[in-house]
């Protein structure tokens, strides 16, 4: 595993040992920030599980301005600031949050994002529908903002009515929906959890 592009280019990531953390294959995330180009440069980016972090450093090392990784597990701490090292060598614009997705999003409350990536273990299908929600809730996406979800092909996702998936591509046997979170004419949230 590999930064794809950037000033980072070429620098490998470590992923930690066991199932319990399912990194975005090299391609697919060459096809991802293929599609996100033009959002990258200057974005605050938010990979709520991020494993490795190869996302947010990827986002980083392409011009994001910011990324917030977060994560549960002491491996995947390890294996990001590990990785966050060898990617930035030094240079600032990473931050990360040992916890769960809900501790995480409470943490950064008040906070925005221009993307969003939401990449749960699949066990943990509730985490789409609470986290878009706690994002609309709190204002947390600039706007333009996206999320980009990742999920097992055959999986269908269960999203709030607010929550409007505009893309979806596949690679193997994995699904990346591109999804805006949208408000009523009065600002309200349609369908508010």
């Amino acid at each position: 595993m590999r930064i794809i592009g950037g000033e980072a280019r070429g620098r490998r990531l470590i992923a930690p040992d066991g199932f319990d953390t399912r990194p975005t294959a090299d391609k697919t995330r060459e096809a991802l920030f293929s599609i996100l180009m033009r959002e990258v440069p200057g974005a605050h980016v938010l990979d709520l599980f991020a494993g490795t972090g190869a996302l947010a450093l990827e986002a980083l090392s392409r011009g994001a301005e910011s990324a917030v990784m977060c994560d549960f597990s002491p491996k995947a701490k390890a294996a990001i600031l590990r990785n966050t090292e060898t990617v930035l060598k030094g240079r600032t614009g990473a931050e990360f949050i040992y916890g769960d997705y809900k501790k995480a999003l409470a943490q950064l409350a008040g906070r925005r994002f221009d993307i969003v990536f939401l990449d749960p273990p699949y066990a943990l299908n509730e985490a789409y529908a609470y986290t878009l929600s706690f994002l609309q809730r709190h204002n947390m996406l600039s706007e333009d903002g996206i999320i980009i979800a990742e999920r097992a092909k055959d999986r269908v996702l269960e999203l709030p009515e607010y929550a409007v998936i505009y893309d979806s591509r596949t690679y193997r046997d994995t699904c990346l929906d591109f999804i805006r979170l949208e408000t009523s004419d009065e600002g309200d949230v349609p369908g508010q959890l």
